[in-house]
């Protein structure tokens, strides 16, 4: 009998993870694959062992980061993290790896979200964040269209993320989205005469500028007010 699927020959998964939490377990154990990025959503194991696009992943997650960690830095106003962090939530039957999260200090200290140490772990050690954070950023490759843009989009919603970012360099049109949550799900943000679209979570506008160098490569800035 089977007790494990191979993806690619580089993920392991075990076939007895018949719930969000057995998943958990397993996401914040040894046996957890270091390479891909690994989701549950909605009772799918959803995984991408594909690696990110120099330019229109890796530079636009790196813009957004360093605009972002800056603004967070300098107003004390939480944590800023990406990659390889798990944001799990039961209620919406999640747990995933955004490429952007933030939550912040007040989030925590009212118990909407909170840290969670590995079994065993010294204390101030912490693997995940468990309930609705105040952003989450997805920024959409070739392999994750759907999910990106629909999927998750609907489960971040479901967990009480109060704000959700997206942003696609993948053709000729830099795609940037802000949304807000409304009673019944996520509505993108209207842009100003200048094409900044106001975030609730940091109270300021955004615009995300986008061109091409000498090179045809894509620079980005995001710019704030």
């Amino acid at each position: 009998m089977a007790m494990t699927v191979v993806f690619e020959e580089q993920v392991e998964i075990p076939l007895n993870l018949g719930s969000l939490a057995d998943f958990r377990r397993w996401a914040t154990s040894d046996e957890f694959p270091e390479r891909g990025r690994i989701d549950y959503v909605a009772g799918r194991i959803e995984v991408d062992m594909s690696p990110e696009d120099f330019f229109c992943h890796g530079t636009l997650k790196t813009e957004i980061v360093g605009v972002l960690y800056r603004r967070v830095k300098r107003g004390d106003l939480g944590h800023m993290v990406t990659d390889r962090t798990r944001v799990s939530n039961v209620e919406a039957g999640l747990s995933a790896e955004p490429d952007i999260v933030f939550v912040a200090h007040a989030t925590l200290d009212s118990g909407r979200a909170r840290l969670i140490s590995k079994a065993g772990s010294k204390p101030g050690h912490y693997v995940e964040l468990e309930g609705a954070p105040d952003l989450v950023v997805e920024i959409v490759s070739d392999h994750s269209v759907t999910k990106d843009t629909q999927r998750l989009p609907k489960s971040y919603f479901e967990a009480g993320v109060r704000e959700f970012w997206l942003a696609d360099a993948r053709g000729e049109n830099l795609v940037f989205q802000i949304h807000w949550r409304t009673a019944s799900g996520y509505q993108t943000v209207e842009p100003d005469s200048d094409g900044f679209q106001p975030s609730a979570v940091f109270e300021c506008g955004f615009r995300l500028d986008g061109r091409r160098n000498a090179k045809g490569e894509w620079t980005f800035d995001l710019r704030e007010r």
